[in-house]
């Protein structure tokens, strides 16, 4: 059921057998498909629904139209469900590694998740294309997979649709759809330090009410992890509801909650020391057993769409989330001259936040001028704020190289009272024009305006500022032609607009982060419905950037002007039937331009020159094997700096992965993965010099699947 140009999708393994379940009820579906340049059914898939296989063919997250890629003119790569199942991924990062030029970037202390796009960082994404929470500076759980039916990456600025964001690229989860046909799956994990998790959906129909199903979907965890914490263990649990509704064939209404509870161990990592972070015990821990993180996280979306002709489609959605966290934690502070201690602190946060998100559209398609017309009129409203109190004091030093437990927390006293909200109005139009001979324009600007008020009381801060006005203009535009039917050729520019939601030491209301992108690109299938190649060519600019401050921990600092060029490619499909494979190699130069507090030339965090990727799968199609398959796959990462002083590097690596797994028949499934097969130690993450992220060694996951 097609509920938005930004929706959800359905399942899991054994794609055949669910593809068929969809296939039989598509009656209504096919409204927003109507609406997109290239008409119905490329690749026949919906950007709303799920892949068969590797290979997406359409998407959403660049337009908010059901939209063929290739007619797309900025880079979007897609990790469908199947590449979740058949890698055992059990967090996004490793979802996130199969994308050219995306690297993880700091877990927070071990808090959530933060990632670098095209070599700029950053720490929230979207739901079925409605923003989480900006007016917190980093969302406050991990993201679980479980109802996740696709992970699409925007390359570039999103703002001309998304208002507020970063220039290296949004991250859109598109989640699993409710279906009328009965279903359902669930899947038991365990493997090495102790893991275990249980995962589970179903769906079907709601009796006597015709048109209305739901899909309930769980999952729990408990990680202990190769990190030396004492006892304790990470846990996180995850629910979500969802229901769609069809009360007649030109209606339809969707909503969707995710509720997740997290309860884990505060981790800065790894210290770097004399230029490079010292890899000989990857389970050093330099905080304490009772360092713990709380994080709760609620998301609710109600979306309606109506057809008022079979060219125009009227959407409102509505969106409500709230959460927070609190915390008690050991946070290193320094090393003594000798290189021998840890100097800490404790610190104590309670933080909560929540946001209203209001969208109205209008899709249209129309002929004018000679030329066919999808136009997408939208006016978007956000309310949302944060408050976040925090106390620290010191604890005693402990040594570098042999930390112990045992110290008693010190006195604290207030080190921050912050209060944010920001209340913004965005008005945006696009418009997909078929120009003939192979050639399409798009066209797009929003603009964004409104208030933000920021204020950070601490022991030397004086009076509160007054209210902050905002406005930013997102303007797009993109070319695409297409000279032969398997090849596509594009470019792009595109703006990107953001208010400051950093904790700026003596600030008074920074002002917002803005960026420009400009992009070549081109699409190439290589087989025909089967294999596509796309590479692109870009250069982005971010001013007014905020960064860990190097003389104040816990504060940030504006730094100017950052530039990142590169290239990449990406492969993904079917080679022959039964081999499947997603493939990416990324090349980025990213450094500071324009700065007063860094070196101009740095390079930026946590950013690689060369990166890569390639997995690939393969299942007997038939014969006394038939159900058997196996893959592998590596992950290569160049070297690193760890921060803007470029004072420490982080080597590069090579991971190693596997996995053999038997579809027994059309209802089971049994999978071993291994990662990281040659046990190799590496920083997976930098953040900072207190903060470096060490990669698990070599892990075993067992994975059953049922499903009905």
């Amino acid at each position: 059921m097609a509920v938005g140009g930004l929706a959800i999708g359905t399942f899991v393994p054994f794609r055949a057998a669910a593809q068929s379940a969809s296939s039989s009820k598509a009656g209504p579906e096919v409204a927003l498909e109507e609406l997109s340049i290239t008409g119905i059914g490329y690749g026949g898939e919906r950007a709303t629904g799920p892949v068969i296989g590797y290979r997406a063919t359409r998407s959403g997250t660049a337009t908010k139209t059901d939209t063929a890629l290739r007619d797309t003119p900025q880079s979007v790569q897609v990790v469908p469900r199947d590449v979740l199942t058949d890698q055992g991924d059990v967090r996004l990062t490793d979802a996130l590694t199969n994308v050219s030029n995306v690297q993880a970037a700091g877990t927070l202390q071990g808090r959530t998740e933060t990632y670098n796009i095209r070599g700029f960082n950053t720490q929230t994404g979207a739901v079925d294309g409605v923003l989480l929470n900006q007016s917190s500076n980093f969302f406050s759980v991990t993201r679980d997979l479980a109802n996740v039916e696709r992970v699409e990456v925007l390359k570039g600025p999103a703002s001309v649709l998304f208002g507020r964001g970063d220039p290296g690229g949004l991250i859109n989860i598109v989640t699993r759809q409710p279906t009328l046909v009965p279903s359902g799956d669930a899947t038991v994990q365990g493997g090495s330090f102790g893991f275990r998790r249980f995962q589970g959906s179903v769906s079907s129909a709601i009796p006597n009410i015709d048109g209305l199903a739901a899909r309930l979907t769980y999952a729990a965890q408990t990680d202990p992890t190769f990190r030396n914490y004492g006892d304790r263990d990470n846990s996180r649990f995850f629910v979500s509801p969802a229901f769609t509704y069809t009360p007649t064939p030109d209606t339809r209404v969707y909503f969707l909650g995710e509720f997740t509870r997290q309860d884990s161990q505060y981790d800065e990592g790894l210290i770097a020391r004399n230029g490079r972070v010292p890899l000989d015990n990857l389970s050093r821990y330099y905080g304490e057993p009772f360092a713990r993180y709380n994080g709760y996280a609620n998301f609710t979306t109600l979306r309606i769409e109506h057809d008022l002709t079979a060219n125009i489609t009227l959407r409102q959605v509505l969106n409500v989330q709230w959460g927070g966290f609190d915390q008690f934690v050991v946070r290193a502070t320094g090393i003594n001259a000798a290189g021998t201690l840890v100097t800490r602190r404790d610190t104590a946060t309670d933080s909560t936040y929540a946001a209203v998100d209001s969208q109205s559209e209008m899709v249209a398609k129309f002929g004018f001028l000679g030329f066919e017309h999808t136009a997408l009129l939208g006016y978007e409203y956000t309310n949302g704020y944060r408050h976040s109190y925090t106390t620290q004091g010191l604890i005693g030093s402990v040594s570098f190289l042999n930390p112990r437990f045992g110290a008693i927390p010190g006195a604290v006293s207030l080190q921050g009272d912050l209060r944010q909200k920001n209340e913004l109005h965005g008005v945006y139009l696009q418009d997909q024009i078929d120009l003939g001979l192979g050639l399409q324009l798009v066209v797009g600007a929003r603009f964004d305006f409104g208030t933000q008020f920021y204020f950070n009381r601490t022991p030397t801060s004086g009076a509160a500022p007054p209210y902050q006005d905002l406005f930013g203009a997102s303007p797009r535009i993109g070319l695409l032609y297409r000279p032969f039917e398997p090849l596509t050729f594009y470019a792009s520019y595109a703006n990107s607009f953001k208010p400051q939601t950093a904790n700026v030491l003596g600030a008074v209301n920074p002002a917002p982060e803005t960026g420009v992108q400009y992009e070549v690109g081109a699409r190439l299938d290589l087989i025909p419905e089967a294999l596509t190649l796309s590479a692109a060519a870009f250069s982005i600019t971010r001013e007014n950037v905020a960064a860990t401050d190097p003389r104040n921990t816990g504060f940030s600092v504006i730094t100017g002007e950052q530039r990142a060029e590169g290239l990449e490619a990406d492969l993904v499909g079917q080679v022959l039937p039964g081999w499947k494979v997603i493939a990416s190699a990324g090349y980025l130069d990213a450094r500071i331009t324009k700065d007063t507090t860094f070196a101009v030339g740095n390079r930026l965090v946590g950013v690689p020159r060369f990166s890569g990727s390639l997995w690939s799968t393969y299942q007997f199609q038939g014969g006394e094997f038939r159900g058997w398959g196996f893959g592998g796959g590596v992950v290569l990462v160049g070297r690193r700096t760890g921060d803007l002083n470029n004072s420490y590097t982080v080597a590069g690596y090579a991971r190693v992965d596997a996995t053999v797994f038997y579809d027994i028949d059309e209802r089971y499934r049994f999978a071993v993965n291994m990662r990281n097969l040659t046990n190799a130690r590496y920083i997976e993450q930098p953040y900072n010099q207190f903060n470096n992220a060490p990669g698990a060694p070599l892990t075993v996951l067992a994975s059953i699947t049922a499903r009905l």
